[in-house]
């Protein structure tokens, strides 16, 4: 008897469904696999074995052949298992084949028939969607995480995600016995942002890094912080993003696909009310922050899409890992490339570093900067000028006197204040690009930013004049505009003037 099955292949940020088929026929007992598989998948026959004798079924004695189609693409994962198991028992007549028509399934199978959860089951469930496919059945563990894809599939769509936790489960389901679980509706907005328990009001002094910090947040720019140790370069870092505009439902669907794909995406996925932050040891490898293995998943670039990646120690980090940022930082994506395939990740981030400017620390003053010359050069030397031009505002984070400690200096603002700032300008880009397949002034182009970046006479001529002196490259002359661009719309207002190129200027690195 034959069967077949639909069960989802993740390649990339991309979702393939496969058919998983099963036929029995006559010929000494066996079980053959095929379809270019990798070891895990080849290791489903053991567990898949396994469970059924302890349900109490019996493979019978013939030959069972299964096949994942199309053989063209490489399959790996466990996800496999429960699919493979379904086809297998509706090829030997223990389940009705038709219950597994127009149906997906995923779940890794353990000895004991337990169904354990898998990575990238929200993408699946919109893939599902879209082939026409009328019933996901998904671990317990990832059904509320395909139950979260259902809002955004069609108003109209009668898909189902039904969630087991065990292979004796699946058997109830498929005679029509399961109890079905339905977890009651939260009444928590996807993208309502909770109150942080950090302020940037903690932040004594600073006001040029802070700022920085609000135009930063309003354009999406990528911030250096240099500056002795201890003046609160972190502590700047990790209160940005309760300055970040609100998620929009397109931007929260996207971060839960990388999540999920990532398998790291929780129940209660606190980490995705807000924009994501994310930051690595300065130990991390390239493969790590880029997304590595033989079946590559997303790194630490692609974990902070449409959020923060925070590189404190900059420097420290291996120049092939830093190298790693160049691409993405410029085309918002990252691809990568491997014997099966290439696949591309989302990478439009906001890169945030914090840097010290010499090995102790200390460096311009020279009363307490013991380094050398040389270590000064080849410690800052360690950032590559390709890296350094692709980065928008360099703030310098000074030593804070006491008198701001004991508070007694004017206060700069909290998080709420800035904010407020930041999410108006953010309003503005909104209606701005509302036709652009962009959000932010950060990702503007070549062209769109000669279209949407108008200068008065006096800041075109200042701009002139500033490109001519400190001879600035291309892409740093549109980062100076972007920057400008943002600076225009905390004031409201849509022309650029000289002061919003003064200011943008200012916070660029003269080499």
């Amino acid at each position: 008897m034959f069967a077949s099955v639909q069960a989802p292949e993740i390649s990339g940020m991309d979702v393939i469904m496969v058919r998983v088929e099963a036929d029995a026929s006559e010929g000494l007992p066996s079980m053959y696999m095929v379809g270019d598989l990798n070891h895990q998948v080849k290791e489903a026959q053991d567990r898949i074995r396994s469970a059924l004798k302890n349900y109490g079924i019996s493979l019978p004695p013939r030959r069972l052949t299964i096949n994942l189609a199309p053989a063209s693409i490489r399959k790996a994962g466990t996800r496999f298992d429960l699919p493979i198991a379904a086809a297998v028992l509706a090829a030997i007549g223990r389940i009705p084949p038709e219950c597994l028509k127009d149906t997906m399934l995923a779940g890794e199978l353990g000895l004991d028939g337990s169904i354990a959860r898998v990575s990238g089951v929200l993408p699946s469930v919109l893939k599902a969607e879209q082939v026409g496919i009328k019933k996901c059945i998904v671990p317990r563990e990832n059904e509320e995480e395909g139950r979260r894809a259902l809002e955004f599939c069609r108003e109209k769509s009668d898909l189902r995600v039904i969630g087991i936790g065990s292979l004796g489960e699946f058997l109830a389901w498929c005679r029509g016995t399961l109890q079905e679980y339905k977890p009651p509706a939260s009444n928590k907005h996807r993208s309502e942002k909770e109150e942080p328990d950090i302020d940037f009001s903690e932040v004594k002094g600073q006001y040029a890094a802070k700022r920085a910090a609000v135009l930063a947040a309003a354009g999406f720019h990528n911030l250096l912080l240099c500056g002795p140790p201890g003046v609160g370069k972190s502590m700047i870092a990790r209160r940005i993003p309760t300055i970040l505009p609100a998620l929009t439902p397109d931007e929260w669907l996207e971060i839960m696909k990388v999540y999920s794909i990532a398998g790291i995406l929780g129940d209660e996925d606190q980490q995705i009310r807000q924009r994501p932050f994310r930051a690595p040891h300065h130990t991390a490898s390239p493969q790590s922050l880029s997304g590595g293995g033989k079946y590559p998943s997303p790194g630490e670039i692609s974990l902070a899409h449409r959020g923060v990646l925070f590189l404190d120690e900059f420097p420290e980090f291996s120049r092939r890992a830093l190298e790693v940022l160049r691409q993405p930082l410029e085309d918002r994506k990252i691809t990568i490339s491997r014997v099966h395939g290439t696949y591309e990740f989302p990478a439009c981030l906001m890169l945030i570093g914090a840097m010290n400017p010499c090995p102790c620390g200390y460096y311009p003053d020279m009363n307490r900067c013991r380094c050398r010359p040389g270590d000064i050069a080849r410690y800052q030397s360690r950032l590559s000028a390709p890296i350094l031009d692709r980065i928008d505002l360099f703030a310098e984070v000074e030593s804070v006197s006491y008198e701001e400690l004991q508070g007694k200096s004017e206060n700069t603002g909290t998080s709420q204040e800035m904010r407020r700032l930041v999410e108006r300008a953010a309003a503005m880009q909104k209606e701005r690009y509302r036709d652009e397949k962009i959000r932010f002034n950060s990702e503007l182009g070549p062209s769109q930013t000669d279209r949407y970046c108008t200068m008065d006479r006096e800041g075109s001529s200042l701009l002139r004049e500033i490109f001519e002196k400190l001879d600035l490259s291309a892409r740093a002359y549109y980062r100076v505009l972007r920057v400008a661009r943002t600076a225009a719309d905390l004031e409201g207002s849509e022309i650029i003037r000289a002061e919003h190129i003064s200011e943008a200027v200012s916070y660029r690195r003269i080499q």
